[in-house]
């Protein structure tokens, strides 16, 4: 199916994403990308630099005639979201993405594509090989760890890069020219319990939901996608007021930055309520499926009888843990007075575990207003910690803010006009977490700029991206290097 995929133009690009994603490349398991991205500087003759975080820099000098233009730092990330259907047999620690075409887009079996940003990086290595292709001095620029913490553009330092220029390839829609996004925050509470033994005549049910779209906790906030965290928790609240159901265990969720697709809990009540409770959980499984059935049209939730559990949690931290994920803010929280149709601030209740004593619930704030970003962080460690729980802020990165005078920013919008027939690109700032503002703060004076490809369902097994639109991308990337202004 592979093979099928290097057949694409332009087959460059598509052929050195195919590379990528041959290698295991799961955010914090980046040792052998970063192997892979140093042997292909090195074997290329490129000054080729690891630094001490694990970012790598290739440098290549200017072609013939373009000595005099700026530097340019172009920049991808190279981990990416392991996500897969739970019926998908895949490891990503050791197997490279399975991908194949489907009319005009190209997706992966069962799990995520990668080309978040692995078209970014495809596409910068296609122009380090490159013989032909006019550019000016380029240092190419591959962070790790964007996905799950941002630390590789954390981590690095300010005297490494030379650049005038930064072209961030990681946007997803390819009409779009970012000139924002959002900073983040992680909030994580955390709380001990004491199990107890299963009481006599109880009746073990395993809770399952399913089938939902998930997608980018940023980028797919405002879409009015299912939280397959919040409906279980939903579920449960309602088994607890009618049947007096008891929690065993919780898994829900996966990464911070995917909003929950699956969600499990095992759970009892007592024997006597069997029919009523089974009854019950139809009818209520019912409703939740019709208040989603246009955005989530293959939600499900199902219940089975399982073995009895021999713990369950104490009822009144059961009952607290409730009550907090009900109460938890999740989705859009206020949209930008400033920006057209831009989400300012969100939260993702992302995981919810809960097993063996002790509980953790995971949750990832967006905002392109600091302010905002902590008054919603503190509103969700509010919630939690009335409940007992301890509550913890990790992981904060700034936002990028705009610059509608930068001097790259013109020559992209004049470009992509003459480029598509007068139609003009949408300036905008996104509600995902882009690295430029962790970069700005080490190069306050290099101006930015972030663009890319069609990009669809990006964190979730539905990723794909679009054959023409990687096409349309490529023809202004090209573009884009011929037009870098002089020093």
């Amino acid at each position: 199916m592979n093979s099928e995929i290097r057949q694409l133009e332009p087959q460059q690009l598509w052929n050195k994403f195919a590379d990528l994603n041959a290698v295991p490349r799961p955010s914090k398991k980046e040792e052998r990308v970063i192997a892979f991205m140093k042997a292909f500087g090195t074997n290329l003759g490129l000054e080729t630099i690891e630094d001490e975080i694990g970012n790598v820099i290739i440098k290549k000098p200017a072609t013939s005639g373009m000595e005099d233009r700026k530097t340019i730092v172009m920049q991808s990330h190279l981990d990416m979201v392991h996500q897969k259907n739970g019926d998908t047999n895949f490891n990503f620690d050791t197997q490279g993405i399975e991908m194949f075409i489907e009319g005009d887009w190209v997706k992966a079996k069962g799990t995520t594509l990668g080309a978040d940003n692995g078209i970014g990086v495809a596409t910068i290595m296609s122009i380090l090989e490159s013989e032909t292709i006019v550019h000016p001095a380029i240092e190419a620029l591959f962070t790790i760890d964007e996905e799950t913490g941002m630390t590789g553009a954390m981590g690095l330092k300010g005297e490494i890069l030379q650049g005038d220029i930064l072209l961030n390839l990681d946007t997803e829609e390819d009409d779009e020219i970012g000139v924002g996004c959002a900073g983040g925050i992680d909030v994580t509470a955390t709380r001990a319990y004491q199990e107890e033994d299963t009481p006599e005549f109880k009746i073990g049910y395993s809770i399952v939901v399913k089938g939902l779209q998930g997608g980018h906790s940023g980028m797919d906030i405002h879409k009015g996608f299912g939280n397959s965290n919040k409906i279980l928790n939903r579920v449960l609240f309602d088994g607890f007021e009618n049947f007096g159901l008891r929690i065993s265990e919780i898994d829900g969720g996966s990464l911070r930055n995917a909003i929950p697709r699956e969600s499990f809990a095992n759970v009892v009540i007592d024997a006597v309520h069997i029919e009523a409770f089974e009854f019950e959980m139809q009818q209520q499984s019912a409703i939740i499926t019709a208040e989603y059935k246009t955005m989530e049209p293959n939600l499900e939730i199902s219940i089975s009888e399982i073995e009895l559990p021999s713990k369950i949690m104490d009822l009144g931290v059961q009952e607290g843990l409730t009550r907090a994920i009900y109460a938890a803010y999740n989705g859009v929280y206020r949209m930008s007075a400033d920006i057209p149709e831009l989400v300012e601030t969100s939260n993702n209740i992302a995981r919810v575990i809960v097993k063996d004593g002790a509980i953790k619930i995971g949750c990832l704030t967006r905002s392109s207003v600091e302010s905002s970003k902590m008054d919603l962080a503190n509103m969700l460690r509010a919630t939690f910690e009335l409940t007992g729980c301890e509550v913890q802020f990790s992981g904060s990165y700034p936002g990028w803010t705009p610059n509608m005078d930068s001097d790259i920013l013109k020559v992209l919008s004049k470009l992509y006009k003459e480029i598509n027939n007068g139609k003009e690109a949408h300036v905008a700032a996104c509600h995902a977490g882009l690295e430029c503002g962790i970069l700005g703060t080490n190069y306050p004076d290099m101006d930015m700029i972030s663009f890319g490809p069609n990009i669809k369902g990006a964190h979730s097994p539905d990723e794909r991206t679009q054959i023409s639109s990687v096409q349309k991308y490529w023809k202004f990337v090209l573009e884009v290097l011929k037009e870098i202004p002089k020093k």
